[in-house]
């Protein structure tokens, strides 16, 4: 018998899309407008299956490396960035190439080369692996950024110089863990020069926000969103860290775990930045079809963030 009890939901906003995801998918959309099916695309162009199926069934393909590409079609690269040997080989292939990056990933890259061309060696605060990171280590020479993903890895850098050094940050990471790897490469290199502003990105501070703003009123936590979301996996860091007794990630509704939410009274629900907000309601219908439920917004932040997309586009529909 389902369970009629009643239940609050405490729903996060800001949640879901940012602006960044927000263009790189409109950028597939409108290549397959503009050049028609089939669009390449070098990686999920954002993490979110939902997404990345619904644009597969509009005749994108996504390949993990451009030589999957054939050279007569178009390829666009993912809104985590790629290192600039990519853009480089299509340019050498003579392919039509479109970079969905991130604006505030392009900053970083701006970032860093402005450091390499001072004569500065860099160290990235990131995970090793993940998209962004090997995109934004691949617009410098190698050896020239160095990677650290905890205060720990602080201790065992070894720099060329210690006083010629300066930091940058994957976009998408838990501001409060970042806050003290900062701390650590300041306490080891007093020289070491920081961005001019923080390089975690808006929408990862104000969805981790809101997770800490209703954490204190929840017996659980859902985070929508991929297990290759970075972004979405620090959601459930936060709320774990802020006193979350369950802090759980569901690609969708279908993942929910019953069983764990029993007794549960409160629960908070958010999404992160490349969960589209279809897959919020589906999860808020699921709970209204086993609970009594009130819903509660906690605000924490208003978004109003939109970025251009390439001229290419503009262009066409001027």
């Amino acid at each position: 018998m389902p369970d009629t009890a009643d239940l609050t939901l405490y729903l996060a906003a800001p949640r879901g899309f940012c602006a960044g995801v927000d263009r790189a998918i409109r950028i597939v959309e409108m290549a397959l407008e503009k050049w028609g099916a089939p669009v390449f695309v070098r990686h999920e162009i954002v993490h979110n299956k939902f997404v990345v199926d619904a644009l597969r069934a509009k005749g994108a393909v996504f390949v993990e490396e451009l030589d999957e590409c054939p050279p007569d079609r178009p390829v666009i690269f993912s809104a985590h960035g790629v290192p600039k040997s990519v853009p480089e080989a299509a340019r050498a292939r003579e392919m039509i190439y479109v970079d969905a990056t991130c604006p505030l990933v392009s900053k970083v890259h701006i970032e860093a080369e402005r450091h390499f061309e001072a004569g500065l060696q860099l160290v990235m605060i990131g995970h090793a692996g993940h998209p962004e990171t090997v995109g934004t280590m691949g617009q410098l020479p190698p050896g020239e950024v160095l990677l650290v993903e905890t205060e720990a890895d602080v201790a065992t850098l070894a720099p060329r110089d210690e006083s010629r050094l300066a930091f940058i940050t994957q976009t998408t990471l838990s501001v409060d863990d970042t806050a003290g790897i900062v701390a650590a490469l300041q306490a080891r290199f007093p020289a070491i020069i920081g961005p001019h502003k923080e390089d975690i990105c808006y929408a990862t501070t104000n969805r981790q926000a809101a997770v800490k703003a209703m954490a204190p009123e929840i017996d659980a936590l859902l985070v929508i969103g991929a297990p290759n979301s970075s972004n979405s996996r620090r959601l459930v860091e936060v709320g774990q860290k802020a006193g979350c007794a369950y802090a759980q990630l569901v690609q969708r509704a279908t993942d929910i775990d019953w069983r764990a939410l029993q007794g549960a009274r409160a629960i908070g629900i958010t999404a992160g930045a490349s969960a589209p907000e279809v897959l919020v309601n589906e999860v808020l219908d699921a709970f209204a079809c086993r609970y009594n439920v009130t819903v509660k917004q906690v605000q924490t932040a208003t978004e109003n963030v939109e970025f251009k997309v390439p001229r290419v586009f503009r262009e066409a529909s001027a």
